[in-house]
């Protein structure tokens, strides 16, 4: 018999597969179009193997009329029977009655008296003795027509869902219920293949919700962060994530559904299971309100036994079956041709008001949008309300830690608590690190165009600026700056570094490069620059923003994602950075904010496998920690800013009254706990009594209190620990035989002040000559005068070498100083000076990498060279 097989599926091909395997002759398939250049299953198969014509057709009706060409093409094949398995589209009835022998469709329906693949549950329901499936003569509605063909089973008394079906003799009726023991690629093959019609199910909390829109994923997500979803059956529970729903098979490997339907009808983006579906209505305008007048003629037409069409009306529950949703699609086609609706968006918006809002915010081009959810700590504070996150940010959501930990983060200046802030633990790491390998290797960012990257990071800039008073306010809590040095450059400057690195997102490019050519043949050798993935950023308490900012904004700019672990004292700006940067829209998981000990949290960010490069300012002695777990893990690449111990050389021949204002600031700026703070000052000896007088007077000036006031020049140390150490580091200086002019010890008021401090007649083998005290402690040593190379070999005789500075009027000496001075950064009658477009970092074991400027790109990038011969 020649036969035309209209439908789709990898059941059409089972069915195709039987009817050539009887010897009948297949004239002729007809299926849908192809979906993002993917060809259906059914035509797909013949196509390769059989060539038999296969015709796709978008339509075979037009408001009501079958298409003449359309139909005139299916006649030339000359059929004499239509099969249809699991059409979904709307066949005339001239084709449907145009063959000798009519059309015949397999669709699910269980005897004696329920349709429908749910049909078997109301069969053990209602205790029927018979079960069963049925093959109709098609009709106008496609499954409403006579019965060809019943297959047959005894239902017994103790028998289930699974039972039953497994005795149908080919149990279409409920082919579709997956068998959850198999590989992750059988069960993507089983949904995908159902897809649209019948659909994949499976019993959760006891109804059929069926499954649509299958993904197979690359990677292990058995960490991913999400819900668990308990299925029947399955190897081990699903996981509600943001993308979808996560489903293991027996083998390990997962793939990712992006839809779920319930027994009534009602379609979701499988995201939002666990959440109820609420959304702001939108006015419609007059146009709009026009629109909505047309849909509800359309809907009537549809519902031929429903009286009115209200805003309530429920698509489904009013008899609408799925050959209606086609129609409703292509009637919304021909009255918005620009609006082009997918059927799962009918299945998704089943009442008329949810239809109409739905067509709406698709014509104007507007995504109903997650609501985002911040449980702030707000405080009344510099004449604002400041709003603090304290929750760990991870996928682009504040969550609590592992079991609910948290710690108290403490304001310096009374040593009271601000709030609670959630501790991570390993499994939050765990959680973090995958969701940016997500978002890397699967999401949005990867895919991204570096000049939208870097519109998201101007956008950023934009947002922390207008913030830039709460967050400065939040720093001074947090960290004790003092207020307006905290807007100027704790905030000011990280608003700069976003700024400079948005606009070398664009710019990030490789080169060509001639190499000896392959003769006969010629060769291309190019370089590409690359973003390396995941990236860990650990960061200090003395600029809680702006080292975030310095490293942070590079790393992203270059296109990587990013897991930072801020300091354990300091971390509520972090946190407030990184609500801006969903505020921004930034694609959840490309920034993940873990509050934590570095024990803990900093080691498994080192160890962890799926870490690819580790930013990291602090200590040498941590950073040696660090580097050596970065190696011994997976040879990440690292960047280390560690400790300094920088000398400033002052000559006679300086401006004095310069070098004694930026003296005072290379030491007491940000109350001494600077990276870069001049650690020791060398003071040609003819001048020295007169500098040391000069800062004496200085200090005497400096206001100490509340960081808040305005009029505060020194506020409070950063934690108690620190100014314990503060407290030791002096006395071992006195102990030494130092001269302590001044300070040295904790200011008699609540917090954590210290006393500016001046150390003199300072020895070269003096602990406070060799350690960094990252306090506002002026160490000043004199060196005779002339003996430029003597005082040269003294400023290097240091393991370290992160800045360094030079006062001269003498531009030969100065320069020759600058060259000899072994150190990152030089400042020359001047101090302090950093820019986000000049480099920063050290030498020695101040450490190597350089944040800043476009030296700090390749931090983050890789370079990849191709060669092609042609």
């Amino acid at each position: 018999m020649k036969i035309a097989v209209i439908g789709q599926s990898l059941f059409g091909q089972e069915v195709y597969k039987e009817l050539k395997k009887d010897g009948h002759m297949i004239v002729g398939v007809f299926t849908i179009p192809d979906k993002d250049g993917k060809m259906d299953p059914l035509g797909k198969s013949l196509a390769e193997k059989d060539g038999v014509p296969v015709f796709k057709f978008p339509l075979w009706r037009l408001k009501g009329k079958a298409i003449t060409e359309v139909v005139d093409q299916y006649k030339a094949v000359g059929a004499e029977l239509n099969v249809l398995p699991f059409c979904s589209q709307f066949i005339p009835m001239e084709v449907i009655d145009h063959p000798t022998h009519g059309s015949i469709i397999y669709h699910p329906s269980l005897l004696p008296r329920h349709r429908g693949a749910s049909a078997i549950n109301w069969t053990l329901i209602h205790g029927d003795k018979k079960g069963g499936f049925t093959i109709f003569w098609a009709d106008d509605g496609l499954d409403t027509g006579p019965i060809l063909l019943q297959r047959e089973c005894d239902v017994e008394p103790n028998d289930n869902v699974n039972s039953i079906y497994k005795r149908f003799l080919f149990p279409e009726g409920v082919k579709g219920m997956i068998d959850w023991n198999q590989p992750a690629e059988a069960i993507h093959n089983w949904i995908r293949g159902n897809d649209r019609v019948p659909g994949a199910w499976a019993k959760i909390d006891g109804k059929n919700v069926s499954f649509y829109g299958s993904t197979l994923l690359e990677n292990d997500h058995s960490s991913s962060n999400g819900q668990p979803l308990e299925i029947p059956g399955a190897s081990r529970p699903g996981l509600v994530t943001k993308n979808g729903l996560v489903l293991f098979g027996n083998d390990g490997k997962t793939l990712l559904v992006k839809n779920m339907q319930f027994e009534d009808g009602k379609m979701i983006a499988a995201s939002q299971y666990f959440k109820a579906a609420v959304s702001s209505t939108v006015e419609l305008s007059e146009d709009e309100k026009q629109f909505a007048e047309q849909m509800r003629v359309v809907w009537k037409s549809i519902l031929t036994n429903v009286e009115k069409v209200e805003d309530s009306t429920d698509f489904f529950k009013s008899g609408a079956a799925s050959m209606d949703v086609v129609r409703l699609v292509e009637e919304v086609k021909l009255r918005a041709a620009q609006l082009q609706l997918q059927n799962e968006d009918v299945y998704m918006a089943t009442s008329f008001e949810e239809f109409i809002q739905m067509c709406v915010r698709k014509l104007r081009g507007e995504d109903e949008e997650e609501e985002f959810t911040v449980d702030y700590v707000e405080k009344k504070l510099n004449n604002m309300t400041i709003r603090i996150p304290h929750q760990l940010f991870i996928n682009g959501e504040f969550v609590d830690a592992e079991e609910g930990k948290t710690y108290k983060t403490i304001n310096p200046t009374d040593g009271q608590a601000i709030c609670d802030v959630s501790l991570a633990q390993i499994s939050d790491v765990e959680k973090a690190v995958a969701a940016a390998k997500e978002a890397f290797e699967e999401g949005e960012w990867g895919k991204m165009n570096p000049r939208d990257r870097g519109k998201l990071l101007y956008k950023l800039a934009d947002l922390m600026e207008q913030h830039q008073e709460e967050l400065a306010t939040i720093e001074t809590i947090d960290s004790g700056a003092v207020y307006t040095l905290a807007l100027k450059t704790h905030i000011g400057m990280s608003i700069q570094t976003f700024r400079y690195f948005a606009g070398w997102c664009d710019k990030i490019q490789g080169c060509t490069i001639p190499i000896n050519q392959a003769r006969p043949n010629r060769n291309l050798t190019f370089t590409k620059k690359e973003p390396i993935g995941v990236c860990a950023i650990v960061i200090p308490w003395n600029y809680p923003l702006m080292m975030l900012a310095w490293k942070t904004a590079a790393c992203l700019a270059a296109g990587n994602t990013v897991v930072l672990k801020p300091a354990q004292v300091t971390p509520l700006t972090a946190l407030k950075f990184a609500e801006l940067t969903a505020l921004a829209k930034f694609p959840k998981g490309v920034v993940n904010i873990l509050p934590g000990t570095g024990s803990l949290v900093g080691q498994r960010l080192s160890d962890h496998p799926d870490v690819r490069k580790l930013g990291f300012t602090g200590s040498t002695e941590i950073g040696k920690q660090i580097m050596k777990s970065c190696a011994v893990s997976n040879v990440k690449k690292v960047s280390l800013e560690l400790g300094g111990k920088s000398p400033l050389i002052i000559f006679n021949d300086c401006d004095l009254d310069k070098a004694v204002r930026m003296g005072m600031s290379s030491v007491f700026f940000n109350k001494g706990e600077n990276c870069i703070a001049a650690g020791r000052l060398f003071i040609e000896e003819s001048i020295h009594d007169t500098f040391v007088e000069r800062v004496v007077s200085e200090i005497k000036k400096m206001k100490i209190g509340d960081p808040l006031d305005r009029s505060t020049v020194h506020g409070p140390q950063n934690h108690k620990a620190h100014l314990d150490k503060l407290v030791e580091y002096c006395e071992k200086g006195v102990k030494e035989g130092a001269k302590l002019v001044c300070g040295g010890k904790q200011v008699n008021r609540p917090g954590f002040f210290f006393e500016p401090t001046l150390f003199t007649d300072v020895q070269d083998h003096m602990y406070i000559a060799v350690e960094e005290s990252f306090g506002p402690v002026m160490i000043i040593s004199k060196f005779s005068n002339g003996d430029v190379d003597k005082v040269l070999q003294r400023a290097n005789a240091t393991e370290y070498g992160l800045a360094s500075g030079v006062f001269t009027r003498d531009i030969s000496k100065a320069l020759y100083v600058s060259e000899k001075l072994q150190a990152g950064t030089v400042f020359i009658n001047t101090y302090n000076k950093t820019d986000v477009a000049a480099p920063f970092g050290g030498f020695k074991q101040s450490g190597f990498g350089k944040d800043l400027g476009q030296e700090a790109l390749n931090e983050y990038l890789k370079t990849k060279c191709v060669t092609v011969e042609y």
